[in-house]
């Protein structure tokens, strides 16, 4: 397929829908899984344990792969490792929906996330590489819009396949999909490749266990406990493989991620900042729902549905906040929109209470929806706008893994921090915990928005290049 001609004009029309489309699936599972655990839980009679690794493998694999996968598409052509990924997804999706028991769900998500850890950052890649500077930021809002539609539209998808259908189907459904796209993208995008010529093996191994043992550390921090020794160990021994990672990457002649990126202000802290944004942005997702199903009665259908004035932003606010950054730069925005997911996470964790009515919940829903959509396609385009395109692979393996580990982090400490003050016994026990989670979360944005502060006016790519 390399060798097939393309207009390159027609190529930019192919894709952001074409990438969009991979990271819609990716983002679409991690959203509608979580919908119908209680009904697979029932049909499979899974245990507590089961029912959370469903969730962790797929997060396990798709964190620590991320950076490998953008290598490989690196080295190997970016298209082509796309595809690769897509495939990979749309064959453990069926997997998933034929899965007789919770094992066999588990391992099909847990292959199901290494094919989502190949179109995460590829994805962003392909659509970061294929446009010149000036219109990169209209691009990434324009993918960040199809991968909102996840968001919005997950939780409300997922409660109408499950209350019209079965809960196999929120996996049948990536197959079609999947299958019409492949040939597109086969066929509609230019192949691209990083810099690098070689693989470096001892990078992965480091990256790869020490990502691993962060993740471990905090999907069983809640359940094990965070003083257990086995957590104590994972994280441990995470942040040493990670350290160890560093330091080889310093010395080895083609590193996979080089050090000098972080020389860069605009690389490094829209990379800091887009961790702290993902991570106030899950831990909402993950108790939004559950607000409106436990405190207000409302089943997974009508949750979604009322959730479209915070997950509708998404689509609404991210394209034109793409356009804007490419006029005023990033700071601005990825400021504003940290502060405004303060404000909103921080309403609803003040007015939360048994008696809360849906009338009082929209305006701080909106106003959060607004400030996560003007935030993430501006730190998105600070990262790339900071790289020559032949680096952009590695920088979007970086960037994607840190969103996973930020998104992993996000709930694990607001689940701790529910578990702390509340519980599900009752609406009132559940309001408990929500608002000092929720104003976690807040918290988190603000962390975001101090990081941000941090930024250049402008990302620049001079700032990139290494001394001789």
């Amino acid at each position: 397929m390399d060798a097939v001609r393309i207009n390159p004009r027609a190529t930019t029309k192919w894709i952001v829908v074409l990438a969009g489309i991979g990271s819609l699936m990716s983002a679409l599972d991690t959203v509608v899984v979580a919908t119908g655990l209680n009904t697979i839980r029932k049909d499979l009679h899974a245990s507590v344990a089961q029912l959370e690794w469903t969730v962790n493998s797929y997060n396990l694999s798709f964190a620590v792969l991320m950076i490998t996968g953008a290598v490989l598409g690196d080295r190997y052509g970016r298209r082509r490792f796309y595809a690769v990924g897509m495939a990979l997804f749309v064959v453990a999706s069926a997997a998933c929906a034929l899965s007789s028991d919770a094992g066999w769900l588990i391992a099909a998500r847990t292959l199901q996330g290494a094919g989502a850890a190949l179109l995460a950052p590829l994805s962003l890649t392909l659509v970061a590489s294929a446009f010149p500077a000036e219109k990169r930021g209209a691009a990434i809002g324009a993918f960040s819009a199809i991968t909102g539609i996840a968001v919005a539209a997950g939780p409300t998808l997922g409660g109408a396949v499950i209350n019209g259908f079965a809960w196999e189907w929120i996996f049948w459904l990536n197959v079609p999909i999947g299958l019409i796209a492949i040939p597109l993208v086969l066929t509609r995008m230019q192949e691209g490749f990083g810099s690098d010529t070689t693989i470096d093996t001892g990078g992965l191994l480091l990256v790869s266990g020490g990502a691993f043992g962060i993740v471990w550390g905090l999907v069983r921090g809640n359940p094990a406990g965070w003083g257990s020794a086995e957590v104590l160990v994972a994280l441990v021994a995470g942040v040493a493989l990670i350290a160890a990672f560093v330091a080889w990457e310093r010395r080895t002649h083609e590193p996979m991620l080089p050090m000098h990126f972080f020389h860069s202000r605009s690389f490094t802290a829209s990379n800091g900042a887009i961790f702290f944004t993902i991570a106030s942005l899950f831990s909402c997702v993950y108790f939004f729902p559950q607000l409106l199903q436990v405190s207000l009665g409302d089943d997974p259908l009508h949750a979604g549905l009322h959730l479209l004035p915070w997950t509708g932003m998404f689509l609404l606010v991210a394209p034109a906040a793409g356009n804007v950054a490419d006029r005023i730069g990033e700071r601005p925005l990825l400021i504003t929109g940290l502060l405004l997911q303060a404000v909103g996470a921080g309403w609803l964790a003040l007015i939360a209470d048994p008696g809360l009515s849906y009338g009082s919940m929209i305006t701080p829903l909106v106003v959060s929806g607004v400030g996560v959509s003007l935030a993430i396609p501006a730190a998105q385009n600070a990262v790339f706008g900071s790289l020559p395109p032949d680096q952009m692979g590695k920088a979007s393996g970086a960037n994607s893994m840190l969103r996973e580990l930020g998104g992993v982090f996000g709930i694990a400490v607001v689940v701790a921090v529910f578990a702390g003050a509340g519980s599900y016994a009752s609406p009132s026990a559940f309001t408990d915990g929500f608002g000092p989670a929720i104003g976690l979360s807040a918290g988190l944005a603000l962390a975001g928005a101090a990081v941000a502060l941090t930024m250049p006016s402008r990302a620049r790519v001079p700032d990139l290049v290494p001394a001789a």
